[in-house]
């Protein structure tokens, strides 16, 4: 096919030797297959930011470390110099995003290089060698169903004890390759630690799995796993061996507002007491 035009600098820079096809279209980014040498591989083109659709990425992107205070002013301001910057970030998570699970034993595609806005990545293949299909392609018994519900429930346990959300998993951004389900698309990955909204992406990664699944398997519709997995994170119990039962039973125990209300206050005290000495000793 007529080498599209950005993938022209991976031609040109010696990365790839030829486009074979596209592999799909999607939101964020156009997938090629393309050859480098003997090995064949995926090229992920990331389109531009108005050209991409997906909404609501500041929500995303909360949290995220930028490199220097320069960059994240530009940032904040929307400047064209920060728009640039935020688009690299974006891009840039993806790749780093890759690397990081893949070292925590996440079944991920492997990432090779990037360059000039462009993924190169591992192109994940069915039993046959064809390209995998998506797991929405995928008839499934419930066995089976079953069997790749509970492995991917525990890559999304195994991702949040290295600290990451996937953001946006569903049966559309998983493969099923020749050894099961492999977990893609990542620019939108979440940091567990550093975002607000953490716990809900979380809960609703987990929950768009028990919807997909249940089709098959209807006992997964009335699971839990979502809420059973923050909890145990947020307690600082939650590792990669943990045995889950998919049930959650809310904590009944009372909130201390008062408490809570009286920690307040003496934070406020205590400040405006170094206020009164500050200005005392000017």
């Amino acid at each position: 096919m007529k080498t599209p035009k950005r993938i022209e600098p991976l031609i040109h820079d010696g990365l790839i030797d030829e486009v074979i096809r596209q592999l799909m279209s999607g939101k964020e980014a156009t997938v090629y297959v393309v050859r480098s040498g003997q090995n064949i591989l995926c090229a992920k083109a990331y389109k531009e930011a108005n050209k991409r659709n997906f909404r609501q990425a500041a929500l995303y992107q909360e949290g995220r470390k930028v490199k220097n205070s320069r960059q994240a002013r530009a940032m904040e301001k929307g400047s064209r110099y920060g728009r640039k910057m935020q688009e690299e970030e974006w891009q840039n998570t993806e790749v780093t995003t890759l690397y990081r699970l893949a070292a925590l034993g996440v079944r991920v595609p492997q990432p090779y290089n990037f360059h000039e806005g462009v993924l190169l990545m591992e192109l994940v293949t069915d039993s046959e060698g064809n390209a995998a299909p998506r797991l929405n392609d995928v008839e499934l018994t419930e066995e089976l169903a079953l069997e790749y519900h509970g492995f991917l429930v525990m890559q999304v346990v195994r991702m949040l004890c290295g600290g990451i959300i996937h953001g946006d998993l569903s049966e559309y951004n998983i493969l099923v390759g020749a050894e099961g389900p492999v977990i893609i698309d990542l620019p939108q990955a979440v940091d567990a630690a550093g975002n607000n909204n953490a716990r809900s992406m979380l809960e609703r990664d987990v929950d768009n799995l028990a919807t997909y699944f249940g089709q098959f398997a209807p006992t997964l519709k009335s699971s839990q796993y979502g809420k059973e997995i923050w909890k145990l994170y947020e307690a600082g119990e939650l590792h990669t061996e943990i045995i889950l039962t998919g049930r959650f039973t809310a904590s009944t125990k009372a909130a201390d507002v008062v408490g809570v209300i009286r920690e307040i206050d003496a934070a406020k005290d205590e400040e405006a007491a170094r206020q009164r000495r500050k200005q005392e000793a000017k």
